[in-house]
């Protein structure tokens, strides 16, 4: 078939070959390179067509096309298409189906992210200025971590919002300002949360394999970080689901308190997608959050990530703008009675205690959400103890182990997540202090990591 190859595109010897060693060309293409029309098939399709022109002169459209496509093996309009490429350019074009490939960025994960991020703050911790090359070091010599070229971690440290902060020859690592603020906000709101005895409520999407297993059994007991559970394939993260089989998306909400009663969404996966996030959209969770409400404290607060399905256009609160008949029908839709003798500001209060404060996580802090651990307990739980491989059982195991998260494992959760946001809080404070004992002079934020830019 190679030989039939150069006939086909050399236009001498094309002439001397027949209609009938063409449709062969064209047939041995078409079951060969599945549903792709590639170059050389287009090519065949307008050798025959002009072959078939040639010795019948006469031959209506309609006709020839479908004469080429009975020849080539290839749709009716497909033929059109390329019939009809070939007037309009005097060729035709190859088809556009390159895979996009991932790169090793896109294959580290928000926990590598998070985990990343600490060895950084570990050299502000030590007192230690951290240049790049430190970093990549001590980066690459993690074997639970991806192995990454210079070039590779700077585009990396520019994704999770780092720039450098050049000192005389010295460039440090720093973290941007408006991620440093959005951090030191997210800290300072839920302190202030705390110091006023609101409710903080934490939630969070996994997912669960039919085919999750384990050969040891991990207790909480052993759980000592985020890192450490997510190692153990334990926690939610992004990163590819493992085992085989069909998958269980999971949606929780819970406190120091415990999970709320009533608060789980569990429901199968219908799509075959490494990344569980596929399976949720902004209308489902909607609906879930919608139900959840009701269930959780007045005057609480939500702590969510910044999935673009936890952003969706909701309905507004009543103001003093409203009027009172809009206000009691706002009320009402809420199951939440009030009586005439109501002025306007007693309806108002009311509807301020519904209101829910929605507090968003700075990105890659999975640290900040206690949730995170209590996953690590489910799936401890799931991946002990299944032994059927059934999509049933594995949610009945999911049901057990949400129930094994007593609400003192919760409350132990959120004080270790506290003692995270202390550390983090204290970072900022520490590398100030280091920057300004190094000479000041030649200062120079850089915000677009380059090659140039990173001399250490």
């Amino acid at each position: 078939m190679t030989g039939a190859y150069y006939l086909v595109s050399n236009q001498n010897l094309r002439n001397s070959m027949s209609i009938e060693t063409l449709q062969d060309e064209a047939l041995y293409l078409s079951k060969n390179l599945a549903h792709v029309v590639h170059t050389k098939q287009k090519q065949i399709m307008i050798n025959v067509y002009k072959d078939i022109l040639i010795t019948e002169p006469d031959i209506t459209y309609e006709n020839l096309v479908k004469r080429v496509s009975i020849a080539c093996g290839i749709g009716v309009l497909t033929v059109k298409n390329t019939i009809s490429e070939y007037k309009r350019t005097g060729k035709v074009s190859s088809p556009m189906n390159k895979k996009k490939r991932p790169t090793v960025i896109d294959k580290v994960d928000d926990f590598d992210k998070d985990a990343i991020r600490q060895k950084i703050h570990a050299f502000w911790f030590r007192r230690e200025i951290p240049t790049l090359t430190k970093i990549i070091q001590v980066v690459n010599d993690d074997p639970d971590l991806p192995n990454l070229t210079r070039t590779s971690f700077q585009r990396l440290l520019k994704i999770m919002q780092f720039e450098y902060t050049k000192r005389d020859r010295n460039s440090a690592l720093t973290e941007r300002e408006d991620l440093v603020t959005w951090r030191r906000s997210y800290i300072s709101d839920i302190r202030r949360y705390r110091e006023e005895g609101r409710t903080i409520y934490f939630l969070d999407e996994t997912w669960v394999n039919a085919g999750d297993c384990s050969s040891r059994v991990w207790v909480d007991q052993t759980i000592q970080s985020h890192r450490d559970a997510f190692l153990r394939g334990l926690t939610t993260g992004s990163r590819n689901p493992t085992g085989k089989g069909k998958r269980l998306i999971v949606v929780h909400i819970g406190s120091a308190e415990g999970f709320v009663a009533g608060g789980l969404l569990c429901f199968e996966s219908k799509k075959n997608t490494s990344d569980y996030h596929d399976e949720m959209n902004g209308d489902t969770f909607f609906e879930w959050f919608c139900g959840v409400l009701p269930l959780l404290k007045e005057n609480s607060v939500i702590v969510m990530d910044n999935a673009p399905y936890h952003s969706v256009k909701t309905e507004q609160s009543p103001t003093s703008a409203w009027k009172k008949a809009a206000i009691v029908e706002w009320l009402e839709s809420k199951v939440v009675e009030t009586n005439p003798s109501m002025i306007k500001f007693d309806l108002l209060k009311i509807a301020k205690k519904q209101k829910k404060i929605v507090l968003r996580l700075p990105p890659y802090h999975c640290e900040l959400n206690p949730i995170e651990l209590a996953w690590s307990v489910v799936k401890g739980h799931v991946k002990a103890n299944n032994t059927t491989f059934k999509i049933n059982d594995v949610r009945q195991l999911l049901n057990d182990g949400i129930q094994k998260v007593t609400p003192e494992m919760w409350s132990n959760f959120v004080s270790h997540t506290i003692k995270e946001e202390d550390k983090l809080w204290q970072i900022d404070y520490i590398s100030d202090e280091m920057l300004d004992e190094e000479p000041t002079s030649h200062v120079l934020t850089i915000t677009g990591l380059t090659t140039s830019d990173s001399s250490d």
